[in-house]
């Protein structure tokens, strides 16, 4: 059980030990993360997502503990989470959102700590063995190509990417957003594409590496999209905070700024596809939203 209470204008939460005394622990013990309960590979409850690695390194170098307001990154997110004040202890639920995107218009954002970009799914088979880049594809015979059944988010770069190339009669086509919360994007390609519902999938980059390195062992695939002039597929990722709080921003630049070698080497152990400056890909092998109110 934890109170709240101000006491000369500093916030302290009264934690009820199993003897029944009390200690006051200051507000500025606990990192306050808005995060989603199940979407995988960025959050979920066990805390297993790349944004709860993330928060835990973040928790660690500023001496706090991470305390979690789980909410669905949909349509609300922002409201039910960072904005969202108790009428009692006029206390925000949470103080930080790990990822949105460069410039989001519903929080201020940090400096980006992740540039990656969206990708090409697919199981290993003899007909995709020269698919080296996502223009690839266009190569493939056209009955080969006509008989593709290619899954692809509405309102996605891969969606505008098949309207282009005539494709778009091929796309077996997702909502963006679920209506139902324990469904997320990871979850709805790969039980297609290990159904053989689909063929391909087109999906946002740290999504495909997550289920690259999850079916290793069926050799799935994943090729990642080049900077394109009139289809835009990578994006910046920052952290999120309320406009106003420029000394909370600031701090958290300061951490990425003199943690991104950290940050990049959890990114990779997830299999992230990350891309320089320029838009290439970094490294000499792939490796690493679609969130709610996400581009």
């Amino acid at each position: 059980m934890a109170i709240v209470l101000s006491l000369a204008g500093t916030v302290f939460s009264l934690m009820v030990l199993a003897s029944g005394s009390t200690v006051a622990e200051p507000a500025d013990a606990v990192l306050r993360v808005c995060a989603d309960p199940d979407n995988m590979p960025l959050s979920n409850r066990r805390g297993e997502g790349y944004e709860n690695r993330i928060a835990e390194e973040l928790a660690r170098d500023l001496g706090r503990r991470v305390e979690y307001t789980w909410f669905p990154q949909r349509l609300g997110f922002v409201r039910h989470t960072l904005r969202q004040k108790d009428e009692t202890t006029l206390q925000f639920s949470c103080d930080v959102i790990i990822g949105v995107p460069k410039g989001y218009e519903l929080t201020a954002t940090t400096r980006p700590y992740m540039h990656s970009t969206y990708a090409l799914l697919f199981a290993a088979r003899e007909d995709f063995a020269n698919l080296k880049t996502a223009d690839d594809l266009m190569r493939l015979p056209p009955a080969k190509l006509q008989s593709l059944r290619i899954g692809v988010f509405g309102l996605s770069p891969g969606a505008d990417w098949l309207l282009r190339n005539n494709l778009l009669d091929r796309a077996v086509m997702y909502a963006p957003q679920s209506g139902d919360p324990a469904v997320n994007p990871a979850l709805v390609i790969e039980q297609d594409l290990s159904a053989g519902k689909i063929d391909l999938a087109i999906l946002w980059g740290p999504i495909a590496g997550f289920l690259v390195k999850r079916h290793a062992a069926s050799s799935w695939r994943m090729v990642p999209f080049t900077p394109d002039r009139e289809i835009r597929f990578d994006y910046e990722m920052s952290m999120g905070v309320r406009f106003g709080e420029k000394e909370w921003q600031g701090a958290l630049n300061d951490w990425i700024g003199a943690h991104q070698s950290k940050v990049n080497e959890i990114l990779t152990s997830f299999s992230v596809p990350l891309l320089d400056a320029n838009g290439n890909a970094i490294g000499d092998k792939v490796v690493s939203p679609v969130i709610g109110e996400s581009p």
